[in-house]
């Protein structure tokens, strides 16, 4: 199990929740004994698989914010390459992406990570399918659009409001879904009790990341990503993490 890390995702590039101080530093500190791996910046050429020049071209007139977005995308690329070489991994990035489209984005997102390295590996001809499974507290709607005309990869979006039954739905959802070339889970956290969503607990980042590796290891071959989307709450985001973790390696 391998976790994609890089300092500068530390930066404060904007005033906005996923970009506060400290954000980082709270999930980092629960991580010990996980191998950190450096990623590289994604390239335009890779930004381009799913978003348009003129997006591009506006995410890199906000200065460093570009930079970091790359940068973030690049971990997201990582963490699919480790995954198709059968090891899990998990990318701990900001920002995060699942509200970006094709030419436009929002909700703190920039370039949309997981669409840019499911894209990527499609377009390399190393990948055919993919599932997306976001449980995210927000409708990942950029990553739904980027994907809605490509009928081998599946956007999966968990919305029952009970913990009981979000849970059930999702691996119900899981258990229905056809067999594909790699998992992705975006994989946000402000659905927890705690933070913006109030629903879930800790544990249940558990059972919905053993749910995921059940689900790759039967219909994926094993190969499963994440990359980080939401959660706030920094005195509890760092547990969520690592029992998402726990369950997912």
């Amino acid at each position: 199990m391998k976790v994609v890390y890089h300092d500068d995702y530390r930066t404060v590039y904007a005033s906005d929740p996923a970009a506060a101080p400290g954000r980082m530093e709270s999930i980092l500190s629960e991580l010990s004994g996980y191998e950190l791996i450096e990623p590289e910046p994604a390239v335009e050429d890779d930004v381009l698989l799913v978003h348009s020049r003129s997006h591009l071209e506006y995410v890199k007139s906000l200065g460093v914010v570009y930079r970091i977005a790359l940068l973030a995308a690049g971990g997201a690329i990582k963490a699919a390459e480790l995954a198709l070489e059968g090891e899990p991994a998990f990318a701990l990035i900001r920002p995060p992406g699942h509200h970006a489209s094709r030419d436009s984005s929002w909700g703190f997102c920039y370039f949309n990570n997981i669409a840019i390295a499911v894209e990527k590996l499609r377009a390399g001809g190393r990948i055919k399918t993919a599932v997306i499974l976001d449980i995210d507290l927000h409708y990942g709607d950029g990553t739904a659009s980027i994907f809605s005309a490509a009928p081998d990869v599946t956007y999966l979006h968990p919305d029952s409001r009970s913990r009981e039954e979000y849970l059930r739905e999702v691996e119900e959802l899981l258990s229905s879904a056809e067999e594909a070339d790699i998992v992705a889970v975006s994989a946000g956290f402000d659905r927890h009790i705690e933070d913006w969503g109030h629903q879930l607990h800790t544990e249940d980042y558990r059972r919905i990341a053993q749910l995921v590796k059940e689900y790759s290891e039967s219909s994926c071959n094993g190969r499963r990503m994440a990359a980080l989307e939401g959660g706030y709450n920094h005195k509890v985001l760092g547990k969520n993490v690592r029992a998402f973790l726990e369950g997912f390696k």
